[in-house]
This record gives structure tokens, C-alpha cells and sequence, in this order.
């Protein structure tokens, strides 16, 4: 798919629905807050690191219809947290945070300690947060790889429960093609705290062979947040390859995975996580990916396959990697206009 072909193609939705989005038209409010990693590419164009600021972003999401937000707070003085909670009072709107685990070090425990410090200060409930950095088919080599990062996140997440819990923040750890189902509940049960749960990304279990709505379905009692996004699917012969869509324009069963995390908590939050971008392999016919999954049954890669060549896409999904940045930019903004206008359209998250 070329650049003027997929230009046109965004505007019509993967699926073939006809969107017609302005960039200056309002976008009704859909009950959907935003997460900052829907504007990677923007945010990685700007030298001077001012959009992704918490008060700057705060404004940037309210006129994109957001209702919250999800970013990094960092470490800001008293003066700095008492402008940036103002201003989410201002605009009605909630704040959770981002936050790296602590190392086993003093001056990373004293950082971890000072940004959920922040996070307080700033409004924050809620702090996101991720065991491994990466993906575990990509970052593990060995078998014995797993088990020894499942201890060391038990650990970790042991000596941050207390600081979560001085400052009644939360804690929630995402599903972040690290763990599957039973592997991340056992973690959450191990720590057994009000003061950690799960940040529930609605597809990345996908790319560990797990169906959504199993997925949603089982972590959904643990939930504290949501990265709430729609995944359309490409076959290719070392595995498949998916990649985020407009809400809507995918594959997955948005109202009923609503539906099943809202049962379970009915506070939770939905953020918006649409990231525009190549679509990532998923080489689950390759032996590498194998490497710390040999007990999955061959049950679930079958099905999974089985639903991909049910549901890929007709063509190929678009190649941003190679586009000019302002067309990155552009798309991007629009897919995430996209995304807010279709769920205030469905009504996917009722108030």
C-alpha cells in the first residue's frame, strides 16, 4: 500500500466504512480518555519535549474530546502538581500516570518514591506500569529465561506495593505481551494488595496466542485501568502481523469487552491507545517465539491462526515507517479523531 493510497484509505476506515474527518471539526465526547503513546510520533518529533508535558498534553487531549489522560508525571515540584491538578479540575477531566518499576538500587527506589509522590500530588489514582520493557518472544532466548523475570517482578513489585500504598496510588501492571493470563494473575495474587492490579490492554494478549474476550474476561476483576484499543490482522508466513485501528474499524467485539471490564469494576477507565505504526509480527511459526512458551497447547495457536486468516484484512496493512513525518503526524491525529468519533457514535462506553 503506497502513501496516497493508505492517505485515502484512512479516511475510509480499514474496514471500508466512509469517515469524513476535519481537523477542525469538535469531537463529541465519548466517555474515552487519551494515552499519550497515541501520539508517538508527534511527541518524538518535538525536540524541545514540550507536548508531552502533563499540562500541555492535559489541553491537547480536552480538544481532542478526551475525558482523562494517561503520560509520564515524572518528578514536579509542589507548585508544579498543585497547576497541573488545577487545570485537570478545570477541564473535568481525570489524570493516571506512567511509571518505570524500581531497580535494585537506592537512588531508583528514592525516583520511584518521588513520582508516585508526584502522581498524589498532581490527582493521580492511577499509575501504569510494565514488568518488561519488551516483548517476551523478542527479548527471551532461553527457557529458563522466564522464570527467573517472574521472579524478579514478584520481587520488584513487593518492594513498590509499600510506596503505593504510603501514597494510595495504584498500581497497575499491564498485560504487556510478557504475561499470560494465569502467569499475571498469579503475580497479582502473589503481591495480594488493593494497591496493585492490572492495566487491561484489550489486544496485546493476542500476540501470546489468548483470545480478548478470555482475556478480558479473566483480568477484568483486577482491572484498574484500560488501554482500550481495536486490532485488525494481516497473515504472513512466519506468523501474522496486527497492528491498532480506529476503534471500530477492527476486529475485536469493543461493546462486549466493555461490557465484561465495566461488570467487573464499574469506575474503571478506558484510555485510548491508538498507535499509528508499522504492523508488529506476531512469528509464532518461527522457533524463537517458542523459546519460554513450549507450554502453550497447540490448541490455542491453532485457533488463533484460524481467527486471523478468518478476519485478515483484504490488503496489506499500511507501512508508516517510510512516510514523510508530517504525513506520519497527520494520520495519526486523524485515526485518534477517528477513534473518539466512533465511540461517541456507538455510544461504547455510556456514562
Amino acid at each position: 500500500m503506497n502513501r496516497r493510497t493508505f492517505l485515502a484509505s484512512s479516511v475510509a476506515g480499514i474496514g471500508g466504512t466512509s469517515i469524513a474527518i476535519h481537523a477542525d471539526e469538535p469531537v463529541p465526547r465519548s466517555n474515552l480518555g487519551l494515552l499519550l503513546y497515541s501520539y508517538g510520533f508527534r511527541a518524538r518529533r518535538d525536540a524541545r519535549k514540550e507536548f508531552a508535558r502533563p499540562a500541555n498534553f492535559l489541553s491537547f487531549a480536552h480538544e481532542r474530546g478526551a475525558n482523562a489522560v494517561q503520560l509520564a508525571l515524572g518528578i514536579c515540584d509542589e507548585k508544579d502538581c498543585l497547576a497541573i491538578r488545577r487545570l485537570a479540575e478545570k477541564r473535568e477531566m481525570a489524570i493516571e500516570g506512567i511509571v518505570a518499576p524500581p531497580k535494585d538500587t537506592a537512588i531508583d527506589r528514592e525516583r520511584f518514591d518521588s513520582e508516585l509522590k508526584t502522581a498524589q500530588a498532581c490527582g493521580a489514582i492511577v499509575m501504569r506500569m510494565v514488568m518488561l520493557g519488551g516483548r517476551r518472544y523478542e527479548v527471551f532466548q532461553r527457557a529458563e529465561d522466564y522464570p527467573a523475570f517472574a521472579k524478579q517482578a514478584t520481587t520488584t513489585l513487593k518492594e513498590a506495593e509499600p510506596i503505593a500504598a504510603r501514597y494510595k496510588v495504584q498500581l497497575a501492571v499491564e498485560n504487556h505481551k510478557d504475561l499470560r493470563i494465569d502467569e499475571l494473575i498469579q503475580l497479582i495474587k502473589t503481591i495480594s494488595s488493593e494497591w496493585v492490579g492490572i492495566c487491561l490492554d484489550t489486544g496485546n494478549n493476542l500476540a501470546l496466542l489468548e483470545d480478548p474476550i478470555a482475556t478480558v474476561t479473566a483480568l477484568a476483576a483486577y482491572t484498574r485501568t484500560v488501554h482500550l484499543k481495536d486490532i485488525a490482522f494481516e497473515e504472513a508466513p512466519e506468523g501474522f502481523r496486527m497492528a491498532e485501528v480506529p476503534l471500530g474499524q477492527g476486529s475485536l467485539d469493543l461493546a462486549l469487552i466493555v461490557k465484561t471490564i465495566r461488570q467487573a469494576n464499574p469506575k474503571v477507565r478506558f484510555q485510548l491507545e491508538m498507535i499509528t505504526r508499522d504492523p508488529l509480527l506476531i512469528p509464532c511459526l518461527q522457533d524463537k517465539y517458542w523459546a519460554t512458551l513450549e507450554r502453550v497447547p497447540g490448541s490455542d495457536l491453532a485457533r488463533t491462526l484460524a481467527m486471523v486468516r478468518k478476519q485478515a484484512v483484504p490488503q496489506p496493512l499500511p507501512r508508516l515507517s517510510k512516510m514523510s513525518p508530517p504525513e506520519q503526524i497527520e494520520i495519526e491525529d486523524r485515526q485518534v479523531r477517528e477513534s473518539f468519533r466512533n465511540a461517541a457514535k456507538s455510544k461504547l462506553i455510556a456514562y
